[in-house]
Parts: C-alpha cells; structure tokens; sequence
C-alpha cells in the first residue's frame, strides 16, 4: 500500500494539471473504500436460469448436468457488491481484475472494463458480471467439490458455500491506465437450503 501512496503522490507532484491530480486522487480513493456482497442476480445454469428458482425438471436438468460428461456448462451470473466510500471525494474506477473461489476452488478469473464512481460518503452497487463454463473444472480432484459448490450456489444442495471473490481496480490516470497494486477480499457465504 505504501508503494501505491509513493507512485499517487510521485505523479500528483510531476503532473503540471490539476485534472490528473483529480484522477489520481479519485484513484487511491477507490482502493480505501469499503466493499461488501450484496446479492448475486441474473443466475443461470446452461441456459437454466436460476434466479427465479428451479421447477422440478429444471432441478433434474441442473443434477444430471452436473453428474454426466457435458462437454460444454455455463454459469453466468452478476455478483453486486455494496461500495462504500468514506472519502472526503469520490472514488473512481475504469476496470478491475477478479478472481473468483467458491468452496476453495478457483473457479475463473478475468477482468472487467467498466467506468464506476461513487461520491464522497456514499454507497453505490457495483455489478460485477461473470460468465465461465465450469465442464472444464468438473474432472480429477476437483469434480466432486465443483458439483458440490454449484449446486449450493444455484439453491439445490443442502449447505451454503464460501465464495472468495477477489478484485483489483484499475484506474485511468492521465490516460495511462494503472492497477492497484493489491487484490481486495469480499468473502460471503451464498446458496444452500
């Protein structure tokens, strides 16, 4: 974190525009706000979706995916989380990277290119969208526990699941863009009976 405070002041003071000072400001602001889960919306399961609840076909088309050889499972879904900043001005991101666990499992990463501001002192939700196909994670050591987390995380298993959703926000400043240094942890707990 000290690294990050050294580059921020290193080029508010070599910046000759009050407008990239601004930039870098919004920056390091983005990275002391508070994150927290809020919802996860938009679940489906090749082509199931989810959020809604399951019928009992769907429920038997969900087990029997996770149970045979599909070459090909999507899951998408749109984790929101609740960003909070308590800053004396706002924060500001054009991107982030993530890492998302489920159960101890990485499940994907990726990154996402989205401009996001919060005002001083408020909160807004970030919607963070993720599309993988988890076939590939359903094989070896790693089968039973995928099975396992997804059917948690879509409402049908019988415990909730520890997801550990990591992100790196990047920042745009005087249009070079720069990543924080560090990931920020939001774990939760979702899915089960």
């Amino acid at each position: 974190m000290k690294k990050w405070i050294f580059v921020a002041l290193v080029c508010a003071f070599s910046a000759s525009s009050c407008d990239v000072m601004r930039q870098v400001g919004s920056s390091f602001n983005m990275v002391n706000c508070k994150y927290e889960f809020n919802s996860i919306t938009e679940l489906s399961l090749a082509g199931i979706n989810v959020s809604d609840g399951l019928s009992l076909t769907n429920i038997a088309r969900a087990t029997s995916l996770l149970a045979g050889n599909a070459s090909s499972i999507p899951l998408h879904m749109t984790i929101n989380l609740d960003v909070t900043n308590p800053n004396a001005s706002a924060a500001l991101l054009n991107g982030m990277q993530y890492i998302l666990s489920i159960d101890g499992v990485e499940f994907t990463t990726g990154s996402v290119a989205k401009q996001f501001n919060v005002p001083a002192g408020a909160t807004n939700v970030l919607p963070l969208v993720i599309g993988f196909d988890i076939a590939t994670l359903l094989s070896g050591e790693t089968r039973n526990a995928v099975s396992s987390a997804v059917m948690n995380l879509i409402g049908i298993g019988d415990r909730k699941s520890a997801v550990s959703l990591r992100i790196r926000p990047s920042f745009l400043v005087n249009n070079l863009t720069v990543a924080s240094p560090v990931f920020i942890p939001i774990e939760f707990a979702f899915g089960g009976r």
